[in-house]
């Protein structure tokens, strides 16, 4: 996959029965050998347009959350399950669902 400023996310929606465990999450992240970091957000929190320095993987656990990519504003909405990559520099914002979110993420 292609890095930085002219990249895609991509994202793998969850298509199971029920979303997959914490543990399971956190398994996956061992075997890609990223040190994995949960945290969560309340109802309809927002984040402005940023990047990061790093290939972001992200899994959602609980809730959702939607990421608008900059300049385009391509909307990506995850649920419980869904995996994105973010790759390294990549503008985005953030707007958490009504429920609140949980994820998990790590980086290269």
């Amino acid at each position: 996959m292609a890095r930085g400023l002219n990249a895609e996310p991509s994202v793998v929606r969850w298509a199971g029965p029920a979303a997959p465990s914490e543990h399971a999450i956190l398994t996956v992240f061992q075997h890609e050998a990223m040190a994995p970091r949960p945290w969560s957000n309340g109802p309809f929190d927002r984040y402005a347009p940023h990047r990061h320095g790093y290939h972001k993987l992200l899994y959602c656990v609980r809730g959702s959350i939607t990421f608008v990519l900059h300049p385009s504003g391509r909307a990506i909405e995850l649920r419980p399950g869904d995996r994105m990559e973010l790759p390294r520099d990549t503008e985005h914002s953030a707007v958490v669902g009504p429920q609140g979110v949980a994820c998990i993420e790590g980086y290269r």
